[in-house]
């Protein structure tokens, strides 16, 4: 019992209800007397109504949904608005009862109880207006929203369990939800988390939300180029440095050490300066999360699971990747799944090397096919190099064919528009070899060199399609100085014929026309060069191969050719340290076709635009 003070200062509970019970409204209303469907209406609508009136009312709501047709869809819209989620427990259990009875009996009223729960995967909002002008978004200090998750899950499973069709119903409402790049970031990451969420209780929409998901998470990638990414880490960094003074710098060390545990210093930290690349970074961690998820039961792979993920991730990249020209981040999930077991990344490989060598294919996805190939060998530390070999085995043979059929006929001439796929190969073949070659030839020089001369390079940079002159210079030159310490071609001849050839193209412009040389005439990219999202970076960093910048000695190094006929004994001493270190973060890369443009000290992470003079 309430004493007398606690009974005046309680607000009056709203038990009374007006207009009899809720079948005598609804017959009142067909007979055209509308006055106490008003009244409900009214009632219902009530922002202070209280948990005890509203289970009555959806307690008999239940029992009448054979009346809610559609010339009462208006009464059903002001239900499914209902503040439900917020309420007690007894509320909730009601309601998913309610709207269990209402699909099952009602189905024209689908679509809109799909999507009333869909528009409850974000926070909600706060209202702010200042001046006319929406200023909020979401509200993240929401205590129960994990909860509030949670229990739209469970209407959805409810709904799919009564309404089998569910699916084909869902899937346009999940993409119309989609929230706008522009958005925070807790509402683009709520709302991907939960539609992954879906995927684990309605498996046949799998692949479309990963399409859907892997389509926006490309949009933001390609918005945001490396370049400006780097730009926006380098004013930002610049700006704080400024922020702090000389006298703050000598005195905060041990303020410092006491934030190194602090979680909102190391979140600030982890913070990319880009807006959209922030955004990017924490849709790719929860990707990534998933994948790991699906794949693994108990801690443990799960071959099944992991199979038939990476079927739809094959099949996302085939129809959106694959065709996306110079995207720097997403395609990222292949690497990561395929680290999981050598099978995957082989699969991946023949997937890759199966585009390559149709010539269905359009040539422009035999090119980007050909550049997957050669970045995934160089890069992915998981590919051992028995694997390695064997790749290029069928891209070097390839090769030759391609050269057998071609380098006499018509059309045995330097020239991108016939010859894409094979220039593509050729660079996928150098890239590989520079990342490589001290691996291929470790433990034994003498039978790595063999294997080397058996892959026969000179026929390839000596023929009449010329691919020195097609491919990235970097790469180039790279490839130029290692096959010559290894006296497996001589390229710098050409090269040198080469450069006096290239024709300079002349672009008009406000200022007049500019000469430039097209130093790209592939159009090629890297699709593995280095990951620069703070937080998932931390997915790829140890699986990934940096590359390690050229010292002066190694320069050096590369100008002395290895003399033929030495000894087991000297090639193993010769070999010492010659390894790569597998795990030397070196640094971030510049994109690899912007690379022949930047000086050497610009281009760490990436082959530097490294001249090696051919001796006299």
């Amino acid at each position: 019992m309430l004493g007398a003070d606690e009974f005046i200062s309680s607000p009056p509970r709203k038990t009374v209800r007006f207009g009899g019970t809720l079948s005598e409204i609804l017959l009142k209303y067909e007979k055209g007397d509308t006055t106490d469907f008003e009244l409900l209406k009214h009632q219902l609508s009530d922002p202070d109504i209280k948990d005890a009136q509203l289970i009555n009312w959806l307690h008999e709501f239940r029992a009448s949904v054979a009346y809610l047709t559609k010339e009462l869809e208006q009464l059903v819209n002001i239900l499914l608005k209902l503040p439900w989620l917020r309420r007690s427990r007894e509320v909730v259990e009601e309601y998913l009862g309610f709207l269990g009875n209402l699909v099952s009996a009602q189905t024209v009223h689908l679509r809109p109880c799909l999507r009333m729960i869909v528009s409850q995967f974000v926070p909600p909002r706060i209202t702010i207006r200042e001046d006319d002008v929406d200023i909020s978004d979401s509200d993240d200090d929401d205590e129960n929203i994990s909860e509030n998750f949670n229990t739209c899950h469970r209407a959805l499973q409810t709904v799919a369990r009564y309404v089998p069709s569910t699916p084909q119903f869902l899937m346009p409402i999940l993409v119309e939800f989609f929230p706008f790049i522009n958005k925070s970031e807790r509402t683009l990451e709520c709302y991907v988390h939960n539609l992954l969420r879906v995927t684990v209780y309605l498996p046949t929409l799998r692949l479309q939300i990963l399409e859907l998901i892997i389509e926006k998470l490309l949009k933001l990638d390609v918005s945001t180029p490396q370049q400006d990414i780097e730009d926006a880490e380098e004013t930002a960094n610049n700006c704080a440095s400024e922020e702090k003074s000389p006298e703050e710098g000598l005195f905060d060390m041990e303020e410092d050490e006491d934030r190194k545990g602090d979680k909102v210093v190391s979140a600030s930290v982890e913070r990319m300066a880009h807006p959209l690349a922030e955004r990017l970074d924490i849709l790719m961690t929860i990707l990534f999360s998933y994948i790991k998820d699906v794949c693994h039961v108990d801690g443990k792979l799960n071959i099944s699971n992991t199979k038939d993920l990476y079927r739809d991730l094959v099949s996302v990249f085939d129809k959106l990747i694959l065709p996306t020209h110079a995207s720097c981040h997403v395609q990222y999930f292949m690497f990561y799944i395929c680290s999981f077991k050598l099978g995957l990344a082989e699969a991946f490989l023949d997937h890759l090397w199966k585009k390559l060598q149709d010539p269905n294919n359009p040539p422009v996805i035999r090119q980007t096919a050909g550049s997957y190939i050669g970045s995934f060998l160089a890069r992915a530390k998981f590919i051992p190099i028995v694997t390695v070999k064997a790749c290029l085995d069928l891209l070097v043979n390839w090769l030759h064919k391609y050269i057998d059929n071609q380098d006499t006929g018509a059309n045995a001439y330097c020239d991108v528009a016939l010859h894409g796929p094979f220039y593509s190969t050729c660079q996928a073949v150098f890239y590989t070899l520079i990342f490589r070659h001290k691996q291929l030839l470790d433990g034994n020089l003498r039978k790595g060199l063999s294997y080397l001369q058996s892959l026969n390079f000179e026929r390839i940079v000596m023929c009449q399609l010329n691919p020195l002159k097609i491919c990235i210079p970097s790469v180039v030159n790279l490839f130029a100085a290692i096959t010559r310490k290894y006296q497996l071609v001589f390229c710098y001849t050409i090269i040198e014929r080469n450069n006096r050839q290239f024709i300079p193209v002349v672009r008009s412009g406000t200022g007049g026309d500019l000469v430039q040389t097209c130093t790209n005439p592939l159009d090629s990219f890297f699709p593995f060069d280095p990951y620069i999202l703070k937080r998932s970076k931390k997915t790829i960093d140890p699986m990934y191969q940096f590359w390690e910048e050229l010292s002066a000695e190694d320069l050096e190094d590369l100008k002395k050719p290895i003399k033929k006929g030495s000894s087991e004994d000297e090639d193993d001493d010769f070999l010492k340290g010659e390894t790569p270190q597998n795990d030397g973060v070196v640094g971030i890369a510049p994109n690899s076709y912007e690379s022949n443009t930047r000086s050497p000290v610009s281009s760490i992470g990436s082959p530097a635009d490294c001249y090696m003079p051919y001796p006299l």
